[in-house]
C-alpha cells in the first residue's frame, strides 16, 4: 500500500512539463541585504578625516584599527566598536548598544556613549564617556576621563535603538584592574575643560552636514560631576516618576537648578518594585507605590548651598500637581541619597 501525499508529489512532478526550470525555494534569509564587512572599519588610515552619518551604520558592529593621525566620527549606533593599535587620533563615537574595546592605543582623544567600557594596554587617552557600567582599565597609564557631551539631532533616538538612558552615566566611578602602589593610572580631566579643544567637529563637507552642538546646555546627556569633590555639604535628592513628559521634566529641572548656581552631581533611571520604595522614601511610600507600574524612575542628586530649599522651590512652582520626591531637609538628604543610589547600584549590578 503506498503513501497518498507520495503518488500527489510524483504526480505533481511528472504533469510539469520538461522545459520549465525548477525554481529554487526562497527563504528569508536569502532576501536580506548583503553586508559589506568593508562598511563596517576604518583600517590602516593615516592624515584624514573619515566617518559615518546617521543611519549607516544602524547597529552593526564596527572596527577601527591601525589608524594614525586620524579624526573618526561615527554618527550612528553601533553593537559594539573595538578600537586596537591607533596612534595620536580623535574618535566620535555615537550609542554603542554593547561594548567599546580600546586595545594598544595611544594619544588619543575620543567622546562615546555605551554599555560597558574597557581599555587595555593604552597609555595618555582623553575620553569624554556615558557608559552604563563601571568602566574598566587595565595595565593601561594615563587615562583621563570627562562627561560624555554633545548634541545632534538624532541622537536621542540613537540612544533609545542602542536600548541605552541618557541618565545612566556612571563615567567617573572608574574600576582599575591593575593598579599600581602610590600611582594613579586614570584621573579626571579639569571640570572646565573645553569640549572642542579635546574633541574638535568635522570639517569635511560630508560630516558637517550633521549638525553638532558640544554645549552643556544642549547635551543629550545630562553633564555630571560624578566623583569630583562637591562644593558643598547640602545635596538633595529628587526623583520624578513615569509619565508622558518624564524626560522633559527632569531636563526643564536641572535646566532652572544649574541656571541659580547649583551642581548635578548624578542621575539614575531604574525600575523600583513596593519593598524599594519603602526602603528610599520611608514614611512618604505610600503615596507613590500606584506610581511604581508606570515604568522606571529618574533621580537627581543636586549639590550646593541651600540645594534643598532651591529644589523644593521649583518642583512647587513649576510642577505643581505632579507627584515628585524631594529631600524634605538638609539633615534628611544625605539619608536619601545614599539609601536611593546604593539601591540603584544594587539593582544594575554597579
Amino acid at each position: 500500500m503506498g503513501c497518498f501525499f507520495s503518488k500527489r508529489r510524483k504526480a505533481e512532478k511528472e504533469s510539469q512539463p520538461e522545459d520549465e526550470e525548477v525554481q529554487p525555494k526562497q527563504y528569508s534569509w536569502d532576501q536580506r541585504e548583503k553586508v559589506d564587512l568593508k562598511d563596517y572599519m576604518f583600517s590602516g588610515l593615516k592624515d584624514v578625516t573619515v566617518g559615518r552619518l546617521p543611519g549607516k551604520v544602524a547597529g552593526q558592529q564596527f572596527l577601527i584599527q591601525d589608524c594614525e593621525n586620524c579624526n573618526i566620527y561615527i554618527f550612528d549606533h553601533s553593537a559594539t566598536v573595538t578600537i586596537d593599535d591607533c596612534t595620536n587620533c580623535v574618535v566620535f563615537l555615537g550609542p554603542v548598544k554593547g561594548s567599546v574595546f580600546f586595545r594598544n592605543c595611544r594619544d588619543c582623544k575620543c567622546a562615546l556613549a555605551c554599555q560597558q567600557f574597557r581599555v587595555r594596554d593604552c597609555r595618555k587617552l582623553e575620553v569624554f564617556l556615558c557608559c552604563a557600567t563601571q568602566p574598566i582599565i587595565e595595565s593601561s597609564t594615563n587615562i583621563k576621563f570627562s562627561c560624555f557631551q554633545w548634541y545632534y539631532p538624532e541622537l536621542a533616538f540613537q540612544f533609545k535603538d542602542a536600548g541605552l538612558s541618557i541618565f545612566n552615566n556612571t563615567w567617573s566611578n572608574i574600576h582599575d584592574f591593575t593598579p599600581v602602589s602610590g600611582e594613579r593610572n586614570w584621573s579626571l580631566l579639569p571640570e572646565d575643560a573645553v569640549v572642542q579643544d579635546h574633541i574638535p567637529l568635522p570639517t569635511t563637507e560630508e560630516l558637517k552636514a550633521v549638525r553638532v552642538s558640544t554645549e552643556a546646555s544642549r547635551s543629550i546627556v545630562p553633564v555630571s560631576r560624578g566623583q569630583r569633590q562637591k562644593s558643598s555639604d547640602e545635596s538633595c535628592l529628587v526623583v520624578l516618576f513615569a509619565g508622558d513628559y518624564t524626560i522633559a521634566n527632569a531636563r526643564k529641572l536641572i535646566d532652572e537648578m544649574v541656571a541659580k548656581g547649583f551642581f548635578l552631581v548624578q542621575t539614575k533611571e531604574v525600575s523600583m518594585k513596593a519593598e524599594d520604595a519603602q526602603r528610599v522614601f520611608h514614611e512618604k511610600a505610600p503615596d507613590f507605590l500606584p506610581l511604581l507600574n508606570k515604568g522606571p524612575v529618574i533621580a537627581l542628586e543636586f549639590n550646593g548651598d541651600g540645594a534643598v530649599e532651591g529644589c523644593q522651590l521649583i518642583v512647587n512652582e513649576t510642577f505643581r500637581g505632579t507627584k515628585i520626591f524631594v529631600s524634605e531637609s538638609k539633615e534628611t538628604a544625605p539619608g536619601d541619597v545614599d539609601s536611593f543610589y546604593n539601591f540603584a547600584d544594587i539593582q544594575m549590578g554597579i
